[in-house]
């Protein structure tokens, strides 16, 4: 089977799914209260608008005709209004601050992969000594350590002590700083300020904005980082004591070639799995991280949304949020199928 046909089957795998998921949306509206409540900007509406949003919306309808009206809405990008975010459709909330959280999202699991797998690597290849206890013990504080906490610890070290004792400290919060932006204003073009700075040529915003993603990048990396150590190391540890390894070291190939050429292929599968699915997680446990770092992403914005009883921006983050996961799972399938060719045939 082509790789072509095989995405295509997966995405027409996928479509039950985001169905699923849409029916969640739908069943949590109709549960929290008055589904008219994703449609009202104010409390203070008027009877005839009320009237017009529930024809609108076909709330008065048979609830299976209202679910096929919700579904015409979502493809419209009709999610709702998010009233924690001065009235602005769902949508447009989740234009204006996903980028954030994708950016913030981004960096974290290249942190988490550019240092999760060579210290799982070099784990399993020192089994046993001090390296591989240092390591264990980096991935067992990293799984059982809050999020909320780290930022917290690292806003303690890295600004207040740093800025305390005259050392150069990293920004306590915020994607830029104000007057950097004022100064030296960032061309939009993917809303990825570390990408747009350089697409502008703008140094000076750059890094800025390098300096503020730092701290709430490896705030957010650190579970996933000790996830992907600890899984590299297993997997790698179980590769290396398959026959085809030891013949390879029988035959007298250099150590680097056994793990980096014919080790490392194999023992990444399960790793993908774990990278994948976390990238989802890392999206959802920005929630935590957005809000200790003021980060103005759609998990500070869900958190508004979820205090205030904001019932559009709730339901159009949950479907978000699902719809990555989602994704994460049809990219896993496919660098599956990438890493072990016999895959597509199944």
């Amino acid at each position: 089977m082509r790789m072509r046909d095989y995405i295509i089957r997966r995405l027409i795998l996928l479509l039950p799914v985001l169905l699923g998921v849409s029916m969640l949306t739908f069943t949590l509206s109709h549960l929290v209260g008055d589904p008219v409540a994703a449609y009202v900007t104010s409390e203070k509406i008027s009877e005839e608008r009320i009237q017009l949003i529930i024809k609108a919306h076909g709330l008065d309808k048979p609830i299976y005709i209202q679910y096929l009206y919700y579904l015409r809405d979502l493809l419209r990008g009709d999610w709702g209004i998010s009233r924690s975010d001065s009235n602005r459709p769902v949508i447009e909330s989740i234009r204006n601050y996903f980028p954030a959280t994708i950016e913030l999202t981004i960096v974290a699991m290249s942190l988490s992969l550019l240092m999760g797998i060579p210290i799982g690597i070099i784990s399993a290849t020192k089994k046993d000594k001090p390296i591989d206890h240092v390591v264990r013990v980096f991935a067992l504080t990293g799984v059982s350590m809050p999020v909320f906490w780290l930022g917290l610890l690292l806003q303690y070290i890295f600004y207040y002590q740093f800025k305390v004792h005259g050392l150069p400290y990293l920004p306590l919060s915020q994607r830029i700083d104000p007057f950097i932006a004022i100064q030296h204003p960032v061309k939009q073009v993917t809303g990825l300020l570390l990408l747009d700075s350089l697409i502008s040529l703008n140094p000076y915003a750059f890094k800025s904005a390098l300096e503020h993603i730092i701290m709430p990048a490896f705030c957010l990396s650190y579970v996933t980082l000790a996830l992907i150590a600890r899984m590299m190391r297993a997997s790698m540890l179980e590769v290396l004591r398959q026959d085809y390894i030891i013949l390879a070291r029988s035959k007298g190939l250099p150590e680097k070639i056994v793990i980096y050429k014919h080790a490392l292929r194999n023992a990444m599968i399960p790793t993908v799995t774990v990278a994948g699915l976390a990238f989802g997680g890392l999206l959802s446990g920005a929630v935590l991280t957005e809000t200790v770092f003021a980060w103005p992403g759609v998990g500070r914005w869900s958190t508004q949304a979820i205090l205030t009883s904001d019932i559009g921006g709730i339901m159009g983050f949950t479907l978000l949020i699902a719809i990555i996961y989602v994704l994460a799972n049809l990219i896993v399938d496919v660098l599956y199928a990438i890493l072990d060719p016999r895959i597509r045939l199944g």
